[in-house]
């Protein structure tokens, strides 16, 4: 999976096709999250949502993670107009192999990256960005969605039909449709907080927060009788 060879278009054909939408679907919950200290920005592609968090946390420190080299020189040129000083790092890494040793993240980003991989890689990816976050992380998650029924359900898997025809001839990805990643992100523990959709609910943005795991009382473990 590589997006290199659109890496130079997909800024004009985000815009041609969406206008504004994707990035108002990215930046939706960005405002609830700005206390964030270490941030990854997964699948960043061109660098509107690192821009966009930049803004509203300056303090903050990213990993920004791609498997395209030309997305991550397009996140860079974007990062370098900006005129910001923070500490970040760009990495060229496959998800579905990446294994993080650093300390763990408090914010999450994945935009319109979710969808790129298949059933069997999507648990595997999603709980390799778990094991690096950290015990109260938050998630951002924007992404394709199909809704349940009536016209808007057959809207939607005609464009997703049409868009991963596109994507697998361009870019090879494995997806061959959306995989809802609900059930994955709960098995790292988190859970929904905020979500909203966009454009005929072909668009959805979530917030997903991790919560620590409460501590045992002796209530709730099980004493033997001393003998």
């Amino acid at each position: 999976m590589s997006f290199d060879r659109l890496a130079w278009h997909y800024r004009w054909m985000e815009a041609v096709l969406a206008g504004g939408l994707l990035q108002r679907c990215r930046t939706r919950w960005l405002a609830e999250v700005p206390t964030a200290s270490n941030v990854l920005l997964v699948g960043e592609g061109h660098g509107r949502m690192l821009e966009a968090c930049a803004r509203t946390m300056p303090q903050a420190r990213f990993t920004v993670l791609d498997q395209s080299a030309a997305m991550l020189d397009q996140a860079r040129r974007r990062w370098r107009k900006i005129g910001t000083h923070q500490n970040i790092t760009f990495q060229q890494t496959d998800l579905r192999t990446w294994r993080h040793t650093g300390a763990p993240f408090d914010l999450i980003v994945s935009n319109f990256f979710l969808d790129c991989f298949s059933p069997e890689e999507l648990p595997r990816v999603i709980a390799n960005i778990g094991a690096a976050s950290a015990p109260t992380a938050s998630w951002l998650v924007s992404d394709f969605i199909v809704p349940a029924a009536g016209w808007k359900r057959l809207r939607a898997q005609l464009v997703l039909a049409l868009a991963y025809g596109f994507f697998r001839v361009a870019t090879d990805i494995s997806a061959r449709r959306i995989v809802n990643p609900e059930g994955f992100l709960q098995q790292q523990d988190f859970q929904l907080q905020r979500r909203e959709r966009f454009n005929h609910e072909l668009l959805q943005a979530d917030l997903w927060q991790r919560l620590a795991p409460k501590p045992k009382t002796q209530d709730a473990v099980s004493l033997g009788k001393p003998t």
